[in-house]
């Protein structure tokens, strides 16, 4: 009977193991068939006739998480001649972190959603081949790296600004392409001149200045100690500000109740509105225009994804998958082929004109904001999909939903957010509002901070969402001689001071666990 039970046991095991790997030897006979194999190395060492158990962790080239498994961890594949483009079929490896390529013939650009490819790579060699057009900011997002290879290729084109968000980041270089423009700005690592060398135009970092005359810029440092200074900062204005600094007003038949600040930019957003049925038609173009617009500029940063393919991962958008619904759109909770989990925003398809503008604004602003921004306390943007009258924006997954939830749930769901956490909370958003401020090459308001677009992730570490209605400018824009210039003062008074007394308001239902509405201050 003993020997019977390990039998049994071991079957199920082996069974497992099986079942578990086997988009591991899928991946491993695309790539195979994928790629041209003069020297017929890939043809004589991978024998997929093999069933034994880890046999393609015998294959040469090959390192496996542990030779009884068919787990691939390392794709070793420098200098065998292969030719052909980038293999696609390469995210069958699930497990992989570590992808070696150079000193082939490999041509063709490299793919632009490569992190949704290589989710867990670690280090990333693709040098020495014929690898073309723009290196793709979604490498970015592959927030693992910290080696990244890309010389002697043809690329060129800009080197995306986003790569020096890789705070991992310790070995990188792009020499020997045909690349221009401003190198980016490493966080955690010096990156030498050699790592740059041979290209047609590249400046800044240890390069030559680059010659766009640039205003002086200050070195902000925002540590934990300035995140709970403006805790306390806010804590301490947020009563002044409401007496004094916030003239209310009422708009529409909704009685909504909105600052000056906020009501400048209604009257600019919606002056337009005002007009006659044929100036409408007119706008409507205007603003489809304005969209595209935005729509080619940040295809640079995030990915453009494909409406059939969301559609399929949210189940055709089942009413099961609602995590949430919002004056702009439906959230649904999507599970994509490789078992990764998104967020999917669908907005709705209004039939209002003045609403349909206001969501297409609020669409633009989200791309424009989220779409280059990366921060440990800001909703992640994947991607977008923008296919005849559907919008949608694709965001990382987040576990434990919203603050206002974990504050205000029912007695039959009751949740406790214990002190420590709630302080973590207070202190990570304020680190993120600190960046958005001060932190970053833009400058950024919110304008619509509440409890209900705060996240916390599985560690309850904060992510500020809902960036529909911010504004971002270019620090070149503060104090500058160009007619279309905002005065720091402006700036400061009109619109950062605003996210601060919202952000008050926020740290006073973190410490009470009540709600407050905005009239209360008045």
């Amino acid at each position: 009977m003993q020997f019977l039970s390990i039998l049994v046991w071991s079957l199920l095991g082996t069974f497992t193991a099986t079942v578990g790997t086997e988009t591991d030897i899928d991946c491993l006979k695309y790539i195979k068939a994928s790629l041209e194999d003069p020297f017929g190395y890939l043809k004589s060492s991978w024998d997929f006739n093999n069933k034994t158990e880890g046999y393609i962790c015998r294959f040469s080239k090959v390192d496996c998480w542990n030779n009884l498994e068919n787990r691939v961890l390392n794709l070793r594949l420098s200098g065998l001649g292969l030719r052909g483009r980038f293999p696609l079929g390469i995210q069958n490896c699930t497990s992989l972190t570590g992808l070696d390529l150079s000193n082939n013939e490999l041509q063709g650009s490299i793919p632009f959603n490569i992190s949704i490819i290589l989710p867990f790579i670690t280090s990333l060699d693709l040098s020495s081949n014929n690898f073309s057009g723009e290196i793709p900011s979604n490498i970015a997002n592959c927030s693992c790296l910290n080696f990244l290879k890309l010389d002697h290729n043809r690329l060129t084109g800009h080197i995306p600004e986003q790569i020096g968000w890789l705070t991992r980041l310790k070995v990188f270089s792009v020499s020997n392409n045909l690349l221009s423009g401003p190198v980016p700005r490493f966080q955690n690592v010096t990156i030498s001149a050699d790592s740059y060398a041979n290209n047609v135009g590249l400046c800044g970092g240890p390069l030559e200045r680059c010659r766009v005359r640039h205003p002086r810029k200050f070195d902000y440092s925002f540590n934990s100690g300035f995140a709970i200074g403006y805790v306390v900062f806010s804590v301490s204005v947020v009563t002044v500000y409401a007496s004094y600094c916030v003239p209310w007003v009422k708009v529409g038949k909704r009685s909504k109740m909105i600052t000056v600040a906020a009501m400048v930019m209604l009257m600019i957003r919606r002056s337009k509105h005002k007009k006659t049925e044929v100036d409408q038609l007119g706008s409507m173009s205007t603003m489809e225009f304005l969209l595209e617009t935005q729509i080619s500029r940040s295809e640079k940063y995030i990915t453009r994804m494909n409406f059939r393919d969301l559609s399929k991962a949210t189940e055709n958008f089942s009413q099961q998958n609602i995590i949430g619904v919002g004056q702009m759109g439906t959230m649904y909770k999507a599970t994509l082929p490789n078992g990764w989990s998104i967020a999917v925003k669908r907005l709705s398809n209004l039939i209002d004109l003045e609403e349909h503008f206001d969501l297409e604004e609020q669409f633009m602003s989200e791309l424009k904001t989220l779409g280059k921004l990366r921060h440990e306390n800001l909703l992640t943007l994947f991607g977008f999909c923008v296919e005849s009258k559907e919008m949608l924006l694709v965001y990382k997954y987040i576990s434990n939903g919203n603050l206002f939830d974990w504050l205000h749930s029912t007695e039959d769901k009751k949740k406790i957010l214990e002190w420590p956490l709630r302080v973590k909370i207070a202190v990570g958003l304020a680190r993120g509002m600190a960046w958005l401020h001060h932190g970053n090459n833009f400058r950024v308001a919110h304008l619509n901070i509440s409890s209900k677009c705060i996240l916390l992730d599985q560690n309850f570490e904060p992510k500020l969402s809902n960036f529909g209605k911010a504004m971002l400018i270019n620090p070149n824009e503060i104090n500058s001689s160009s007619s279309f210039s905002i005065s720091i003062e402006f700036w400061e008074q009109c619109y950062l001071k605003e996210d601060v007394f919202y952000f008050g308001i926020v740290l006073l239902e973190l410490i009470t666990g009540k709600g407050y509405f905005f009239n209360q201050f008045r």
